[in-house]
């Protein structure tokens, strides 16, 4: 005879608990039998003359939910129970929903496909799990509330992806992560539009240019780098070691007498990533101010990605523009796939080249 008993409230795990939650505690919060949470959460063909409840099976399913309870080795086995519930999870201290917020655009992406697809969001934010610095074995669980989970961040914890893959959640990167194996996920052709940048300073007549980016390995700036190095080789220009300053702080170690000793050497154009910070650009500019050169007249300057919002009302940049909404809906197009068990991938999204106004033709030297 099936379990009728009280219904399962919302119990914390225990203190400092580092093993996954069992199936036998489900049972004592659904206040049901083991067995029953078995052909709920690991139905099997033989199974097929028990007759479980819709209000049992939801019960359970709660209880499970409630513990972060996921089956090994997959959650793909509660497919049959989707509740059409997609996770957004953001790497930053508050959720970014501020319209200035570079994240932004790729949220309101994927809103609206969400809403496309027929599925309901769920925001979480890594401010309560330390942010970037989410670590130890539970810290993403909270996120098996969801059907699937898609992340945002240039920086996030390797090994929690990795166990969420690895159990068959189903997770979407916003941003390549190709060093994960199994993770899927969306991105922008950093490359191509980066070599299109070198190649239109190239085609103003630069013949020395020098990247600017923050010193870290997020694989946007890695792709950056590659797309600026390519073009100056497909433009026959210098590209050795020189041609790229890389800083942790590019606001403090970007000096005006930095900038002259380039200039002085024959750097004519100068590029910066984008970041979350936009630090890398907001070095390069302030630099730029304090030795009072001249741009576009006497130093060109070219932007890889959009400027912060609050440079808004700078001279607009050359450079590219990232398609951000377009992203968040592939991602969430992505995720839904897997979602649903199929075999999706999406290609790389193009950004777009901006004309702008900080690049000209170089100034003859006297």
């Amino acid at each position: 005879m099936e379990e009728h008993r009280k219904r399962p409230g919302r119990t914390p795990a225990p203190a400092g608990r580092t093993s996954r939650p069992r199936q036998a505690e489900v049972a004592r919060l659904a206040g049901v039998s083991q067995a029953t949470v078995s052909l709920v959460l690991s139905p099997k063909p033989d199974a097929k003359g028990r007759v479980i409840s819709e209000e049992t099976r939801l019960r359970v399913l709660e209880a499970a939910r409630s513990l972060g309870y996921v089956p090994d080795p997959a959650a793909r086995r509660l497919a049959a129970a989707r509740n059409n519930l997609l996770g957004v999870f953001s790497f930053t201290a508050t959720f970014p929903t501020e319209v200035q917020h570079s994240y932004y655009p790729f949220l309101v992406g994927v809103e609206c496909e969400a809403a496309a697809l027929g599925y309901d969001l769920v925001l979480f934010t890594g401010s309560s799990s330390g942010g970037a610095g989410a670590a130890g074995p539970d810290a993403l669980s909270r996120v098996r509330l969801a059907d699937g989970c898609l992340f945002l961040g240039r920086h996030t914890p390797r090994a929690e992806l990795k166990r969420l893959v690895e159990d068959g959640f189903p997770v979407v990167h916003l941003g390549r992560r190709e060093e994960l194996e199994g993770l899927a996920w969306v991105g922008a052709d950093y490359v191509e539009a980066t070599r299109e940048v070198i190649s239109n300073l190239a085609g103003l007549g630069h013949r020395r240019i020098v990247l600017v980016r923050e010193d870290d390995d997020a694989p946007a700036s890695a792709d950056r780098q590659r797309g600026f190095l390519e073009g100056l080789e497909a433009a026959g220009l210098a590209s050795g070691p020189t041609a790229v300053f890389r800083s942790a702080d590019p606001q403090r170690d970007l000096t005006p007498e930095r900038l002259r000793a380039w200039v002085g050497e024959g750097v004519t154009a100068f590029v910066a990533e984008e970041t979350d910070t936009g630090a890398a650009w907001r070095g390069l500019l302030s630099a730029v101010g304090e030795t009072g050169l001249d741009c576009p007249g006497e130093v060109s300057l070219a932007l890889l990605g959009n400027p912060p919002a609050d440079l808004a009302g700078e001279p607009e940049p050359t450079g590219f523009d990232i398609p951000r909404p377009q992203l968040g809906a592939a991602a969430v197009r992505l995720l839904a796939a897997l979602v649903a068990g199929e075999e999706a991938r999406e290609p790389l999204v193009s950004c777009v080249f901006r004309p702008g106004l900080t690049a000209g033709p170089p100034r003859a030297r006297a």
